[in-house]
């Protein structure tokens, strides 16, 4: 894809195959893995700038925040499909093994890479990293862009969605307006998507009462490949490995935390907040030193009340959201969009419409297995480690014990976590 084509599109008027709502992430892999498909025309409609450098440059974007994510067995696979993994490979760190524990209770598990006869469990990477691998395979694609764009409204017709696109900087009052067509649109722009709204699209939204604290910490010792999972009565935390800098050795915190205990971390200073975290943690790492820019969000069970209509798709956080717990919500994601695209290539080797009904419904009923048991192993795995009684910690305690004591038991534990429990054959 030309530059002029992200800066703008020439044609005001234009119809595409499939239009994608949001420049994340998510829509952006969706986005290349619908761009290897011969003659497949595609729009991402993203609402702000999207700065395009070379990616030894990792860049911050409103899209690409501080946090890290930890990509599955299965979404290497994914990535590696359109040709973007070696690139990312130059700033990932493996996870060898994960560490998991049930604070003052004694329940421990380990589970290694070779207990799924894999070279890792999966892979950290900072998400300016791989936003910045994303952005620069998309410059490279024959996808148009659209930045600084809004669906302002949506019109259907009998064979696709025509949108009408507010164009234009925030401080700039006279905004272009564009009329586009699409046979597929995919909403892909965010939890409580407010594109999804303006079509009577809602999620049902649970809370967690947590928020979720994020970081880079430096650590005392390296942590050779291990991503710790720590239950606590107040919520878990993780420390996932990242690769070295300058020397320093660091993982990603995500720690959960009832709301108003986390508002007060995060008001703290860095010396008190590195003391509560070890106090939390131990010293399996040795004594943390530092500790970066932190950043919070709020935590949820969101999931969308409808997921597919005629001519429209949700994906993403606009579909389902999830307890970061156990690193899952991405990568099911990523198997959503790449299920999406072998569909989407199926329907038109078969030269039925993309967009209609019975193809969408068709990939919904194929990836509804994989949403569900993910999205239960993530909300059951939080429940459970949130109580506090007896009963539950005993209950918790012998879980681990059984999941330490059974190998075999452990290694499908291992390969769910690793996003192959429902999607090797597919995607592997």
């Amino acid at each position: 894809m030309a530059q002029e084509n992200i800066e703008k599109l020439e044609r005001p008027d234009a119809h595409f195959d499939v239009a994608i709502v949001g420049g994340g992430m998510v829509g952006i892999s969706l986005a290349l893995l619908l761009a290897e498909q011969q003659g497949l025309k595609i729009l991402l409609i993203e609402s702000q700038s999207m700065a395009v450098q070379s990616a030894t440059q990792p860049i911050y974007s409103p899209s690409f925040d501080a946090r890290s994510t930890a990509l599955s067995w299965a979404s290497r696979k994914i990535y590696q499909s359109v040709g973007l993994w070696d690139r990312l490979q130059l700033h990932l760190s493996d996870i060898t093994q994960i560490h998991v524990s049930d604070r003052g209770h004694g329940g421990l598990t380990r589970m290694t890479a070779d207990d799924a006869d894999v070279e890792a469990l999966g892979y950290v990477v900072e998400n300016r990293w791989l936003g910045s691998v994303l952005l620069e395979h998309l410059n490279q694609s024959k996808v148009e862009v659209h930045m600084n764009s809004e669906v302002a409204e949506f019109k259907p017709l009998s064979s696709g969605m025509q949108m009408h696109l507010k164009r234009g900087d925030s401080s700039n009052s006279e905004l272009e307006n564009h009329l586009v067509e699409a046979s597929l649109v995919v909403i892909a722009d965010g939890a409580e998507s407010q594109t999804a709204q303006k079509l009577g699209i809602y999620s049902d939204t649970t809370s967690y009462n947590q928020t979720a604290i994020i970081a880079n910490v430096e650590l005392g010792k390296s942590h050779n490949g291990i991503a710790y999972e720590r239950f606590t009565d107040q919520g878990p935390m993780a420390l996932l490995p990242l690769s070295d800098y300058d020397g320093q050795h660091r993982s990603a915190l995500v720690w959960a935390r009832p709301t108003e205990i986390a508002e007060q971390l995060m008001a703290s200073n860095d010396a008190d907040f590195l003391h509560s975290l070890q106090k939390q943690f131990g010293y399996r790492l040795g004594r943390f030193k530092n500790i970066g820019e932190r950043g919070s969000y709020p935590l949820a069970l969101g999931i969308a009340n409808e997921q597919v209509r005629r001519n429209v798709l949700l994906m993403g956080n606009s579909a389902h959201s999830l307890h970061p717990v156990a690193g899952q919500g991405f990568n099911l994601s990523l198997r959503d969009a790449a299920a999406l695209a072998s569909i989407v290539q199926r329907a038109r080797e078969d030269s039925r419409p993309i967009g209609s009904l019975e193809v969408l419904e068709e990939y919904y009923q194929e990836q509804l297995s994989d949403q569900r048991n993910t999205l239960m192993f993530s909300d059951s795995l939080t429940k459970s480690f949130g109580r506090s009684s007896s009963l539950a910690a005993l209950g918790r305690n012998a879980g681990l014990l059984t999941l330490d004591l059974i190998p075999g038991l452990r290694q499908r534990f291992a390969r769910f976590g690793m996003g192959m429990s429902n999607t090797e054959a597919k995607h592997g």
